[in-house]
């Protein structure tokens, strides 16, 4: 799989631990992220890595701030886009079965390596189960479409 995994300098750490992790695996991984000692805002990293993943050049990413709570909040913000907070493998899981979540946003300052690591195997072994959840993310894409400021 191509995935992204970005960070600002909160996150950089946690980055390089979850590359490691997703090349161990086979996975194609992008840095999007800042090197050590770098800074960045984190809506430039989330917003460059989430028109990656809606123009289809990667099929999901990895963000991770001091909470990820901006992470998400800025990647949401690329149409097409879904992106979710996890700080635990059932929300991790869940985005993913749930709300189809191609983005998944980690708190570097809230969660350890290992923690970290099972969050994102987690939402990468589950697939999107349509459902009752379908009419649900169905209704996510059509607000989209509608809302204009």
């Amino acid at each position: 799989m191509k995935i992204i995994v970005g960070c600002d300098e909160a996150g950089y750490q946690l980055k390089e631990a979850i590359k490691m992790h997703l090349d161990s695996m086979g996975h194609q991984v992008s840095d999007f992220g800042v090197g050590a000692n770098e800074k960045a805002l984190y809506p430039d990293i989330a917003i460059s890595s989430a028109e990656s993943v809606a123009r289809g050049e990667h099929e999901r990413a990895v963000l991770i701030c001091g909470t990820g709570i901006g992470m998400a909040i800025s990647a949401n913000k690329v149409k097409g886009i879904r992106a979710a907070q996890a700080h635990d493998t059932y929300s991790a899981e869940r985005a993913q079965k749930s709300n189809n979540a191609q983005i998944i946003c980690l708190g570097a300052r809230v969660l350890g390596v290992e923690l970290a690591r099972s969050i994102v195997d987690a939402w990468l072994v589950s697939s999107f189960q349509a459902g009752p959840s379908q009419a649900k993310v169905s209704r996510i894409s059509e607000y989209e479409k509608k809302i204009t400021l």
